[in-house]
């Protein structure tokens, strides 16, 4: 059965706090937020040069086991001045113009955390409770939204902030099971949920009216959902994971928020290959990818431009690859966050923070004449080191991400024991081949 929502405001009440929350006045974090002197450990410095790279560094948190939001998710308020992180299980807001000047915007117990793309407000939800709740990050005033479902999360909010997503788990008859078609119209094999369990758990994605606190399921799976992420232009499109670990199923869909286009981004075409860690293109209609064909062997950076079908493949080589990708609005760099021999590709020369400048192919005359659409483009990296990782662990994934005017990459590392957040300077010069220094 479907969840029916549980309304704790009515409509216009709800409009109403959000208004208040959008249209605060901003002023300034350490007289609106409490202001939060951290520990800071001598032997970590506020700022260094990368003796092998030749790029400033800069400590942007002061307080151990700080880290960033998850690489695809937006952490910044809309004017970029303020960057959200976390520290244990509470929030916490940087000024990008005053690295250091931290404060905090709510305290213990936090278990998810969504920045506005509209206005400076930061939407989370906490440990034991179904509700969702929100902060200015400016003025600090909180309020409580509305009550989700059991066990939901929230992970995304839309472009016009009118719309969140998450998912939640409901349990359904295997009477039901057997009747309705998985998301892919393909039915799973019989098994012991099929003979003698009476229940089993659905994973359901789900869009939540920020306007009304109405929730509409849009995705029904047995398998587990997860990472709902919407279009930063389009506020009727998300994309998200299958996160079953295996590599026999496509891992990264597209839906619309009324159910419609449900499809996967990359749809396999060989055993053990695997489409993962996906992110938008700031243009909202492209998703990038990391792309594995087979798994562990060969690795690309690919997208799918959902309007025009055009894909793209850039390969990496194994000391190339990275966990996790980002790219800039214009898509002239793309940031990594390296990886070490415990990760899949098995890097030897892996542990850098990454720049690549994407170089595509010349077009020949013979392309030019023939429709390419549908055919894979192909493409070249050329790498840039930014900071030596080899003193990080890797036991906290550094989530790199461009800031909002391209001019650093900010990363999460644990090479001074705990983790700090970190902003590494970029420089937009003529790239000359990269010399590995050794380690």
């Amino acid at each position: 059965m479907y969840l029916s929502p549980i309304m704790i405001v009515q409509s216009t009440v709800l409009c109403l706090m959000l208004s208040s929350l959008s249209n605060a006045s901003p002023a300034l974090s350490a007289q609106t937020a409490e202001t939060v002197q951290g520990e800071q450990t001598a032997d970590t410095p506020s700022d260094w040069v990368d003796k092998d790279t030749d790029h400033h560094v800069i400590r942007l948190t002061k307080e151990p086991d700080s880290k960033g939001l998850f690489f695809n998710e937006n952490a910044f308020t809309p004017d970029g001045r303020e960057m959200i992180y976390t520290v244990h299980d509470s929030i916490y807001a940087v000024d990008m113009m005053a690295p250091h000047k931290t404060y905090q915007l709510a305290a213990g117990s936090i278990r998810q955390v969504v920045v506005g793309k509209k206005s400076p407000t930061v939407y989370f939800m906490k440990v034991n409770d179904s509700g969702l709740y929100a902060v200015n990050v400016y003025t600090g005033q909180k309020l409580r939204i509305c009550e989700l479902p059991a066990h939901a999360t929230i992970s995304t909010l839309n472009s016009d902030e009118t719309l969140a997503a998450g998912v939640y788990q409901e349990e359904q008859s295997v009477t039901a099971r057997q009747q309705a078609p998985l998301r892919s119209g393909v039915r799973r094999a019989a098994g012991p949920l099929d003979s003698g369990a009476e229940k089993y758990s659905q994973h359901v994605l789900f869009i939540l009216d920020l306007r009304t606190a109405a929730i509409s399921p849009v995705v029904r799976s047995p398998m587990p959902l997860d990472h709902a992420l919407f279009s930063p232009t389009d506020p009727t499109l998300l994309m998200y994971w299958n996160d079953d670990p295996s590599s026999a199923v496509d891992h990264v869909w597209t839906v619309r928020t009324d159910g419609t286009m449900n499809e996967p981004v990359h749809k396999r075409m060989m055993d053990q290959e695997i489409a993962s860690n996906a992110f938008w293109d700031s243009d909202g209609k492209t998703v990038w990818y990391d792309l594995q064909a087979p798994k562990g062997q060969n690795f690309y950076l690919a997208s799918y431009n959902l309007e025009t079908g055009l894909r793209r493949w850039y390969p990496m080589e194994r000391d190339q690859w990275s966990i996790h990708y980002s790219a800039a609005v214009d898509d002239s760099a793309f940031c990594g966050d390296g990886s070490d021999y415990s990760r899949i590709a098995k890097s030897h020369n892996g542990q850098w923070i990454e720049l690549f400048y994407p170089r595509k192919p010349k077009t020949t005359e013979n392309s030019a004449q023939n429709d390419q659409s549908k055919l894979i483009q192909s493409g070249t990296f050329i790498s840039h080191h930014l900071v030596n990782m080899s003193k990080d662990d890797y036991s906290v994934e550094p989530n790199a991400r461009f800031s909002p005017n391209h001019r650093l990459v900010i990363f999460t590392s644990t090479m001074f024991g705990p983790s700090y957040l970190f902003a590494v300077e970029v420089r937009h010069t003529p790239v000359a081949p990269v010399v590995t220094p050794s380690q």
